[in-house]
């Protein structure tokens, strides 16, 4: 089969790159987590931009990570690429009893309620927040907390609660915000507005999940809009005659209002300027 050639062809190279290459005769999973974790966000972006060329070179690079680590995992003698697919096969089959089994679940949130069960009747997964990883970027990490409260019925009702919950924590970090002042740069912040802005990030998380938004991709897209038009628009006072980092605020933003028609109207939230 072309698919077992071409699995079997990755896993000689990279045991080859392994034994011959010094770079990778230096590698521990310390050392290579961060570059799969770099190319897990490679992936992430081709796949949001839709660029399916992109994605299928990425997915690549996400391919041979596995095949690393899990190559790692064989010279450690704790397991091999063998296990670690027929260890997922049977975690797959396992958690899809509507699929291989008798049971019912006939709507995507049904799967995810059942999978929680599973984890906690048949995986030995025990308390509230089990296996959230500390190393999850923030955004994710309170994401996949909530996700752990709601699976045992601790969490809003419907969208109303997360979003009045949002206006009450901008106005708790308005009030903390005026009575501490803005700090000097390079300083501590004050420590309530740490505590309310934290609060605040937290529930737009809240919010984000209910609307099945990735709050990581939607916030990096966002940035990206913003770079795009900062950039644009200092292309056209460039254009005009004039440096835009030199103009005051209110003519930056003329040019930035420009940039926007430029470039076009899209989908997501408007970014004005920090």
């Amino acid at each position: 089969m072309p698919l077992a050639e071409a699995l079997a062809e990755l896993q000689e190279l990279t045991e080859r790159l392994r034994r011959d290459c010094p770079w990778d005769r230096e590698q521990t999973a310390r050392t290579i987590v961060p570059h799969t974790v770099e190319e897990a966000y490679e992936v992430a972006d081709a796949a949001v931009r839709d660029d399916d060329a992109k994605l299928l070179d990425e997915l690549g690079d996400l391919l041979f990570q596995v095949y690393f680590l899990a190559l790692l995992l064989e010279e450690r003698g704790a397991g091999d690429l063998e296990a670690v697919a027929r260890a997922v096969q049977a975690k797959l089959v396992r958690r899809h009893p509507h699929v291989f089994g008798d049971a019912e679940a006939k709507t995507a949130g049904r799967v995810r309620e059942r999978w929680e069960q599973i984890k906690s009747e048949q995986e030995g997964r025990e308390g509230v927040f089990h296996d959230v990883p500390a190393s999850l970027p923030s955004l994710l990490h309170a994401r996949k907390v909530q996700r752990r409260a709601a699976a045992v019925g601790y969490d809003w009702p419907d969208l109303a609660g997360p979003l009045a919950k949002v206006h009450e924590e901008l106005e708790e970090l308005e009030e903390a915000s005026a009575a501490a002042g803005v700090p000097a740069p390079e300083t501590e912040p004050d420590p309530m507005a740490f505590h309310e802005l934290g609060d605040l990030l937290f529930t737009v998380v809240n919010v984000a999940r209910r609307l099945n938004v990735d709050p990581e991709l939607a916030l990096r897209a966002t940035s990206e809009r913003f770079v795009a038009r900062v950039e644009r628009a200092a292309e056209l006072a460039a254009a005009a005659g004039e440096d835009w980092r030199a103009l005051d605020l209110e003519k930056q933003d003329r040019w930035y209002d420009e940039a926007k028609a430029v470039l076009g109207s899209d989908l997501g939230p408007d970014l004005e300027r920090e």
